[in-house]
């Protein structure tokens, strides 16, 4: 494995730790399973890292190579903005957040890919400790895997993204995460080049919260 993928996978490690060791770290045998009800609340702050698998697909636009992977870590401040909202299966609030972005590229070749993002999160409140939650965002980049691939020929990159996840509650403050996301790289035409990047993009993480 290459030196740049250990290194991000190292930070994610290190800023994880970090984070359980701020909330005191463990299982709480005494939480009942109130689950997002509990944690999600307006004013609730999150404070989360996620670390995955990002793989190019083709089929949607004009890409002609499926071969560009990399390994991401995104740190993530979010604010819960609503009161819950009432609607049986669908009862859940709204977030937004903001989210850094880095990635090492392990194919066609070695590359860096810096950012941030800025999105909204709703999160689905029925499902005692299990949180799903859908999210969509779009943010700016810098990345050498530009002009050096035919699909893009700018450094200055545009990012979107959406998918589901899930959360499951460790502790009243505490969650392990899931998600999968569709995620797209593209200059949005400032360059001569501009194919664009489409790819999954799956994701695990640890979050806490802090209730207002």
């Amino acid at each position: 494995m290459e030196y740049g993928v250990l290194r991000l996978l190292g930070l994610a490690v290190i800023l994880g730790g970090m984070l359980w060791g701020f909330h005191g770290g463990g299982i709480s045998s005494a939480y009942a399973g109130d689950g997002a009800h509990v944690a999600i609340q307006r004013g609730t702050l999150e404070l989360g890292l996620q670390s995955g698998y990002w793989q190019a697909f083709t089929g949607i636009g004009a890409a002609q190579s499926a071969n560009r992977s990399a390994v991401f870590v995104l740190p993530r401040l979010g604010y819960v903005f609503t009161d819950p909202i009432e609607l049986g299966y669908l009862s859940g609030a709204f977030e937004v957040f903001a989210e850094p972005v880095a990635a090492h590229f392990i194919q066609p070749f070695s590359a860096t890919l810096v950012g941030f993002s800025l999105g909204m999160r709703y999160n689905f409140l029925a499902f005692g400790p299990w949180l799903p939650y859908w999210d969509i965002g779009a943010g700016v980049s810098w990345t050498d895997l530009a002009p050096r691939i035919p699909e893009q020929s700018t450094p200055f990159e545009f990012l979107l993204e959406t998918g589901p996840g899930i959360q499951y509650f460790l502790t009243a403050r505490t969650a392990v995460s899931l998600a999968v996301r569709w995620h797209h790289i593209s200059n949005g035409g400032i360059g001569d080049r501009n194919t664009g990047l489409n790819a999954v993009l799956g994701l695990i993480g640890f979050t806490v919260f802090f209730p207002k």
